[in-house]
């Protein structure tokens, strides 16, 4: 008799910290379910994916939209099969100070990062306790725990994903479902350009490995751990630190980081953008 592999989904997969969660998952003998917006990074992402051994189902969705995701899921469910992990992992930035930045791009922020979660996390989390079985990962970010100066929508959503994840951690912990939240520091992706911070210290440091990123989440979701503070030591120095720092000097922090025109600075810091999609 065949056996059967577990089956996880991926948001986010076409690249960075998506696509190396969704290509370590094939690596542990997941097959999988994987969505992005941009059909063509996916597609091929997809191949990659399927010359490591997963069966591998493409969702080309834009989450900021309610059927979109309900299409999503509605393919996941379609496949007949129990769901063992959710990496709930696309997001989007913008950086720019808020009374220049365009309302739609602060409210697809809003759409994608908390929206989409929220909607697939009901999903999931209903799925998963049904079977009593399963895990949910949730991309946070270290920049869920300072005031995002220049960023204030992308940080105060990063933020709300940390709660709600904790939360659901508490809920759920007599059960046989966990939620993880991976919190990355600056990560090797697209982020800093498709948020137009290049032009800002942050944008122009030195970043984490999006593989050593996603190896470190999946580590943590595996032990049923409630979040990791993933990547280089730096990453892990900050998050430290601003547990004890006042917000205040949090914000002004992230002021000289995020910036425009701080890239011309010299030396860099630490912020806390990880870039997710």
């Amino acid at each position: 008799m065949d056996t059967i592999n577990p089956l996880a989904v991926v948001t986010g997969a076409s690249s960075g910290i998506g696509y190396e969660l969704a290509r370590q998952l094939a690596e542990r003998g997941y097959d999988l379910v994987v969505n992005a917006e941009d059909d063509v990074r996916l597609q091929e992402a997809a191949q990659r994916l399927r010359r490591v051994g997963a069966q591998v189902d493409v969702v080309r969705a834009d989450l900021r939209q309610y059927e979109d995701a309900e299409r999503l899921w509605r393919t996941v469910v379609a496949r007949g099969r129990p769901v063992s992990v959710v990496a709930l992992n696309a997001g989007v930035g913008r950086g720019g100070a808020f009374a220049e930045t365009d309302l739609a791009d602060e409210l697809e922020i809003v759409d994608l990062n908390v929206r989409s979660t929220v909607h697939l996390a009901k999903r999931a989390v209903r799925h998963m306790v049904e079977r009593d079985e399963g895990s949910v990962l949730i991309t946070s970010s270290i920049a869920s725990t300072m005031p995002g100066s220049f960023q204030a929508v992308y940080n105060a959503s990063k933020s709300f994903l940390q709660s709600f994840s904790q939360a659901l951690q508490n809920e759920l912990k007599d059960s046989g479902v966990s939620v993880t939240a991976l919190m990355p520091g600056p990560t090797e992706t697209d982020f800093f350009r498709r948020a137009d911070m290049l032009d800002t210290k942050v944008g122009l440091q030195d970043k984490d490995d999006p593989a050593d990123v996603a190896r470190q989440g999946l580590e943590a979701m595996e032990s049923g751990d409630d979040k990791v503070v993933a990547g280089s030591v730096k990453t892990k120095t900050q998050e430290f630190l601003n547990k004890v720092l006042p917000d205040a000097l949090k914000a002004d922090t992230h002021r000289r980081m995020a910036e425009p025109g701080t890239g011309n600075a010299d030396a860099p810091e630490t912020a806390g953008e990880e870039g997710t999609r």
